[in-house]
């Protein structure tokens, strides 16, 4: 009488037909490599701490992240979720490093060395400055919170691409012509030629300037008076007569106006003061040691 080995049932079945299956080849594989690493590293990771514990503050950061992205509270479903993500990562975590896979990983050393450096900005930002703090820091680094200057104006334009080599003399008749008449004359409208952009600019820096004339205009408008048709001044795109309403001179603003903006600003440097601080101790306690490559001999040429 012949045994039949097979094995019937649905737990059988069900097992057969998961062996079968490619998920199940590549999960055991990549255990198989994971194990083979742990067996090879042994000894160079951390022990592994089995308990994972959850704080109020965890569960409360879990539900504010939640909030932030859906602007609403997480069903229970969702939050369980929310709960096994942050325990699946939790695992992960601590058998990666068992496994030692943070050993000389570049993308881990720059995170924990960023690390390092918020903790130390954090001591500097436990510190809150007194009013009399900030205006003796303020009185130092006032200049840093100067205001820049202001030109509104109009201008008549006399293009390189219309005119070409004629554009800055067709200015210069310009202005003459139209010396005495007001902003707004017809008349010296009808001299000039189409502009791009803007035929009035009001209240601009001399950055924006800047960048749209370039910075030679930007200087030269500044320097121009009020109530008068000027210049010629050039520009990236022609030669540019102008018309200046008025002119706003940069300044330093009174601590009253800017509190809130000294405060931020005092606040960055104290945190990176307290960074240099802080590396400079740390530094002092290694010795580095650049190895440099062995000179090579002299290459001879050989005798002919």
């Amino acid at each position: 009488m012949r045994v039949s080995t097979r094995l019937h049932g649905p737990f059988w079945v069900a097992t057969r037909k998961a062996i079968r299956e490619p998920l199940v080849h590549f999960l055991s594989i990549g255990f198989l490599v994971f194990a083979v690493y742990a067996v090879m590293n042994h000894g160079k990771g951390a022990a592994v701490d089995h308990q994972i514990v959850l704080t109020l503050d965890d569960l409360k950061q879990l539900n504010g992240s939640f909030i932030s992205q859906w602007n609403r509270q997480p069903t229970a479903q969702e939050f369980n979720g929310l709960l096994e993500s942050f325990v699946q990562q939790e695992i992960l975590y601590r058998q990666g490093l068992a496994l030692g896979l943070d050993k000389d990983d570049t993308i881990v050393k720059r995170r924990m060395a960023q690390k390092m450096e918020f903790l130390s900005e954090d001591v500097a930002a436990a510190h809150e400055p007194t009013s009399d703090e900030l205006r003796k820091w303020f009185a130092k680094n006032s200049r840093d919170f100067a205001l820049p200057g202001r030109a509104t104006f109009r201008h008549l334009f006399f293009g390189f691409d219309q005119r070409g080599q004629k554009a800055q003399t067709d200015a210069d008749s310009t202005l003459v012509r139209i010396a005495g008449l007001s902003e707004d004359s017809p008349i010296a409208k009808s001299q000039a030629d189409p502009f791009m952009f803007q035929n009035y600019y009001a209240d601009r820096a001399p950055e924006q300037l800047a960048k749209e004339f370039g910075p030679d205009f930007a200087t030269a408008i500044f320097k121009l008076k009020t109530g008068s048709w000027q210049g010629p001044i050039e520009s990236a795109y022609g030669w540019h007569v102008i018309w200046i309403e008025s002119i706003t001179p940069g300044r330093i603003p009174n601590f009253e106006e800017i509190e809130d903006d000294v405060k931020t600003a005092w606040l960055t440097d104290q945190k990176a003061e307290q960074w240099r601080e802080t590396y400079a101790k740390l530094r002092a306690q290694y010795d580095v040691v650049v190895l440099q490559p062995s000179p090579e001999p002299p290459v001879r040429n050989p005798a002919p």
